[in-house]
């Protein structure tokens, strides 16, 4: 079963789309800014993820690798 709700996108505000699948993933996409999370909804776990304009972020040091 599919729950989908219409909601902000984190991204840019504009309208979202989320969906809860067989209540284990949940996919938030927007297609004003290409925002892109999908979630599994038991772990938390991210499985894939994509959003222009946030900087990403990295916890090694370029120095020391």
């Amino acid at each position: 079963m599919t729950k989908t709700q219409i909601i902000p996108c984190p991204n840019c505000g504009d309208r979202a789309i989320r969906k809860i699948v067989d209540n284990s993933i949940k996919r938030t996409s927007c297609e004003s800014c290409d925002y892109l999370l999908v979630q599994c909804l038991k772990t938390g776990k991210v499985i894939e993820a994509y959003a222009p304009g946030i900087n990403s972020y990295c916890v090694i040091d370029p120095v020391s690798a």
